[in-house]
């Protein structure tokens, strides 16, 4: 498949802690689309991460499954 990544590539740019854009879908099925996004912190027992969005400040939570994209390559299991 090109243009794609597998999870722990993936986790691999997260733990970076370097801007990455991603897209994620949401608890509600809507598609979170982030540009310029920081990881702050990954927690290993729900598999949630905590997130910065640079561009407004705010901070959320995603599962890590639910992430389908990050920096236009898509990610899979």
């Amino acid at each position: 498949m090109a243009g794609s990544i597998h999870i722990s590539e993936a986790r691999t740019i997260l733990n970076s802690h370097r801007p990455v854009s991603f897209s994620a879908w949401t608890s509600r099925g809507e598609i979170l689309e982030a540009r310029q996004a920081v990881s702050l912190r990954y927690d290993y027992r729900t598999g949630t991460r905590n997130v910065k969005l640079l561009p407004s400040g705010e901070k959320r939570k995603i599962r890590e499954c639910l992430i389908f994209k990050i920096n236009d390559l898509y990610v899979y299991l």
